[in-house]
């Protein structure tokens, strides 16, 4: 691990935890709000941005730049994983459908299933909304696992496995069987009073892309879900790890 930098500390402020880092790999704690590659009206407020330089050291000239490996929606909080070359980069992406990807959601409603695993075609209409369908032609493959941590009143808390990785899947998903995530005006409640999407990538576990070492991260819980369905701690056996 590198010694504390001047671009580190500028991390941190923009609420950024670097989860891991060595030559090879960049793995961080994403806050919600954060776009993590930018679009055509915010090419600056991104992960990407501001991890190019941080491994520059706020040095313009230097060659030194991050690969994307992955992304997370804009309102999704949690770990983040960047390359530093693009044979990294490859060598990740080569091996991401055996990588270990778990996620927490807050879900509306009471949950009749324990657990379940959604399966469906998922596709993009012109308006950028991705949508279900029974269609093999017309979308692409995606499974997403789920069970129930928690049930109160009002929501339930969700482990989430996603076992593909495809363009809001888990939101889509889990609108699709009537649980639409806390904070999801885009394919839940339109009129939902919260303002912070409540689904964040808890856990990832996948190989070194050069010395195989299996590790495994794991992100803290956000404040917003202890506000929604009460404390959660490790030590009791709630989470997963």
């Amino acid at each position: 691990m590198r010694k504390q930098s001047i671009s580190a500390n500028r991390l941190r402020a923009r609420g950024i935890g670097i989860l891991y880092e060595d030559r090879e790999i960049l793995v961080i704690d994403k806050p919600a709000g954060l776009l993590t590659v930018g679009t055509e009206s915010d090419k600056s407020h991104t992960a990407y941005f501001m991890l190019t330089d941080y491994v520059r050291n706020g040095c313009a000239r230097s060659r030194n730049r991050v690969f994307i490996v992955h992304r997370l929606d804009r309102e999704t909080s949690g770990i983040l994983v960047f390359a530093k070359s693009e044979e990294a980069k490859h060598r990740l992406q080569d091996q991401w459908q055996e990588t270990e990807k778990k996620y927490l959601a807050v879900v509306h409603g009471t949950c009749k299933r324990a657990s379940e695993t959604i399966t469906t075609y998922l596709a993009e209409n012109k308006a950028h909304v991705v949508y279900s369908t029974s269609d093999p032609a017309s979308g692409k493959l995606s499974r997403t696992a789920y069970r129930v941590l928690r049930q109160t009143k009002d929501f339930a808390l969700l482990e989430v496995d996603l076992l593909t990785g495809r363009k809001n899947q888990i939101r889509v998903h889990l609108a699709g069987i009537g649980h639409p995530i806390v904070g999801d005006r885009k394919y839940g409640k339109r009129d939902d009073s919260y303002s912070r999407l409540a689904l964040h990538a808890r856990v990832i576990s996948f190989r070194h892309p050069f010395s195989g070492e299996q590790l495994t991260f794991t992100a803290e819980v956000p404040g917003h879900f202890h506000k929604l369905v009460g404390a959660l701690r490790d030590k009791d056996g709630l989470l997963p790890r």
